[in-house]
């Protein structure tokens, strides 16, 4: 369901495409084990997704933002209110991450073109640089199948089994934590989201559903500092973090 539609400028040829962000934030962070929505949880002084949309907004070639929110939501007014002279959109979320990326493409695509670019990222990842976020667009420019951030794994890897025991260690040669934002072109994750939806597929993020359908995202190798926000103890973190950005 749409909430919000101003026009959005669209692609003027071939190769004139715009590039848009999606954020989806819809969910109510459970592990994080609060009443307030992670997003919306205070960060230095500011809501999570407040400083998650400044630093997409430090980029400038990005056209314009599309956030989903869950429908009800009270908080995200004032949130967007911070924003009202910038490319703002809203939409309404669904049930899962999934579901939010589709409403926003499907509101994207009714006016975008299809060959235009979509940046996903979460919204609790505040601590995203906007010089990462411009070496993956300059990345999936030149790669079709668009491209993802990512960290290569340091940790030893290992597997258990449900009852915690280890079962086996496991080779982290080729194994990469996946981060975001994720870039695709609009018309591609649109039906990648699709058919995956479709097929009962488990889609944790975009690239998963683009593997699905057949493509090969690009890794791109991202600053570690670009953190989630998941458990209570990452907020300290990530403000630690900030501090040292803005310093």
């Amino acid at each position: 369901a749409i909430l919000s539609r101003r026009i959005m400028p669209a692609a003027t040829s071939s190769s004139d495409v715009n590039i848009w962000a999606i954020v989806p934030a819809a969910g109510c962070g459970s592990r994080m084990r609060s009443a307030t929505p992670k997003q919306y949880l205070d960060l230095s002084g500011r809501p999570v997704i407040e400083h998650t949309l400044a630093a997409l907004f430090a980029v400038p070639r990005i056209t314009g933002i599309v956030v989903a929110v869950a429908d009800g939501d009270v908080t995200w007014p004032n949130i967007a209110g911070c924003f009202s002279d910038r490319r703002l959109e809203q939409v309404s979320g669904g049930a899962e991450r999934c579901h939010s990326v589709l409403n926003a493409l499907e509101y994207l695509c009714a006016t975008a073109s299809g060959r235009d670019w979509v940046l996903v990222h979460d919204a609790a990842r505040p601590c995203v640089q906007p010089a990462d976020i411009d070496r993956l667009i300059d990345t999936c420019m030149r790669n079709t199948d668009g491209g993802l951030l990512g960290m290569p794994v340091s940790d030893t890897m290992k597997r258990v089994d449900t009852k915690g025991n280890v079962t086996a260690t496991v080779d982290r040669t080729d194994l990469w934590h996946a981060l975001t934002p994720q870039m695709f072109r609009a018309g591609q994750l649109l039906e990648a989201l699709r058919q995956g939806i479709r097929a009962g597929k488990t889609l944790t993020d975009e690239a998963s559903a683009m593997e699905a359908a057949g493509y090969a995202p690009r890794m791109v190798e991202g600053r570690r500092d670009n953190i989630k926000i998941t458990v209570a103890s990452d907020l300290q973190l990530a403000g630690f973090y900030l501090q040292r950005q803005h310093a």
